[in-house]
């Protein structure tokens, strides 16, 4: 058996970069900044996220640079190879299945608030 989640809870790092395609398919890249509870030192962690289809759409209407969000997916590691040097590169990327708006539109709007501290 084997298992592949993640789950996270964060703040937005910038606005959503969302690609529409011919084919009908949406994709929405973000990333997302989640302090650790056991870290000291205020840098939180980044992660990429990767939505797709009406998660994308969501995200492209609702989700803006400071957002709190919540999501659930798979880690997926995206690999290609540089073309300026030739040399393979790669970086985990985390495939969104679900995704939770949290807080209120008052939270999106304003800079970080004393309840980040929480997660």
């Amino acid at each position: 058996m084997t298992v592949n989640v993640v789950t996270l809870v964060g703040r937005v790092g910038a606005d959503p970069d969302v690609k529409y395609f011919e084919s009908g398919s949406v994709l929405c890249n973000l990333t997302l900044a989640v302090k650790r509870r056991s870290s000291r030192d205020d840098k939180p962690d980044w992660f990429n996220l990767e939505l797709w289809g009406k998660n994308a759409e969501v995200a492209a209407n609702y989700v803006r640079k400071g957002s709190l969000i919540g999501i659930s997916g798979a880690l997926k590691l995206d690999q290609w190879q540089d073309r300026a040097t030739g040399a393979n590169r790669s970086k985990p990327v985390i495939r969104v299945d679900r995704l939770e708006l949290l807080g209120s539109r008052r939270d999106n709007e304003s800079p970080m608030s004393a309840s980040d501290d929480e997660f």
